[in-house]
């Protein structure tokens, strides 16, 4: 994870290190195949360093783990940018996030355990203590199918 949030300060140098921490909790998943009986249920820890806004903007990195679709450990490192509408100031200030992130994930049963990279489109809908965000996964490995993803966001620490 500290390599993830380097990397970014290094290509973004304008970026400034305050933001917040999520505890991610992964979660549910709904795949579009509904012919195979896939594992659904994919629970598992991981951390959400967001960045401070930038406008509309909030870059953000990530890292964890969970149980996949084929029952396997699956984790992830991920990054993107979420573009955020804000929805009200009462309940601490609701908003909805739409972003894209790029995600190197392994998984045993694809390329031997070695990293490989996804990318896809997610929407968040949160405030300033809790997120659920729910993203599209297309089918990206041969036995694999289009899903849905769900997982709940935390934030633990404001810096």
């Amino acid at each position: 994870m500290r390599i993830s949030v380097l990397l970014i300060c290094l290509l973004f140098p304008g970026l400034s290190l305050a933001g917040n921490l999520y505890l991610a909790f992964n979660g549910i998943s709904y795949h579009f195949d509904r012919s195979k009986k896939y594992n659904e249920t994919n629970l598992g820890p991981g951390l959400e360093y967001d960045f401070e806004q930038v406008g509309d903007w909030v870059p953000f990195v990530a890292g964890g783990t969970f149980r996949d679709s084929n029952n396997n450990d699956s984790n992830y490192l991920a990054g993107g940018g979420k573009y955020r509408i804000p929805l009200s100031p009462d309940w601490g200030r609701l908003y909805i996030d739409i972003g894209l992130t790029g995600v190197v994930m392994t998984r045993k049963d694809y390329k031997g355990n070695k990293p490989f990279p996804v990318a896809g489109p997610f929407i968040s809908v949160g405030n300033d203590y809790l997120a659920l965000n729910a993203a599209f996964i297309p089918e990206f490995l041969p036995k694999s199918t289009s899903l849905l993803y769900f997982q709940l966001m935390v934030r633990v620490f404001e810096f």
